[in-house]
């Protein structure tokens, strides 16, 4: 059976896709799939989903590697075997609130999707905040009134900036990752093992 690969949908895949063609793979097949979710190519096959549901399917073992950015890996904690960092995908996590907002003597209202990194981030400055989670669209939060402030993941600002949000504080520095199901790797070492040190490769060539 081929390696079964499972690929972060979206930014990180078009990313990738430009990474696995430098490792001369053959990536024709993954160019113009329109909406297919599965994909076969002559080495491996690719399934496309979410990012947190990547790291899910590569739990389970449906997948034996996976792509999925950094902070997924670090807000649920998943138990895959997290390889190494890809050279792409790069980005951060940051504080983010309206321009020349002035902070509320009271208790801070934060909105996230990264409720775990949120907590530990104003855990770590030692203050207590109520957290708001949103699945999307965070930037919202603070023009609309819900919260004082957001932490959410930031490529370029540009999304920021045209909502009039600024970034107050960055931390925690990601890139995209190649994970891999623990138990998978070490039945499927031989064949597995090779694939990884070609990635690897790519990676030490930056």
């Amino acid at each position: 059976m081929k390696p079964v690969i499972a690929l972060t949908k979206g930014r990180l895949e078009k990313q990738f896709l430009a990474y696995f063609e430098s490792l001369d793979f053959d990536v024709e097949p993954l160019l113009d799939k329109g909406r297919k979710l599965r994909i076969e190519t002559s080495e491996f096959s690719f399934f496309f989903a979410k990012g947190v549901d990547v790291t899910t399917y590569v739990e389970n073992g449906i997948a034996d590697l996976g792509v999925v950015g950094g902070d997924i890996l670090i807000e649920h904690k998943p138990d895959v075997y997290d390889l190494f960092p890809l050279p792409f995908g790069h980005c951060r996590m940051a504080l983010a609130t309206k321009a020349n907002y002035e902070w509320p003597n009271q208790k801070k209202r934060i909105a996230s999707t990264f409720t775990n990194i949120t907590n530990a981030y104003f855990k770590e400055k030692g203050e207590s905040v109520d957290i708001i989670k949103l699945e999307g669209s965070v930037e919202l939060a603070p023009i609309l009134g819900l919260a004082d402030a957001i932490v959410d993941i930031v490529e370029t600002g540009t999304t920021l900036k045209e909502n009039g949000l600024v970034i107050a504080d960055e931390f925690l520095h990601f890139s995209a990752r190649l994970i891999a199901n623990r138990s998978t790797l070490k039945v499927k070492r031989q064949q597995l093992v090779p694939v990884i040190e070609r990635f690897k490769k790519g990676v030490n060539e930056e």
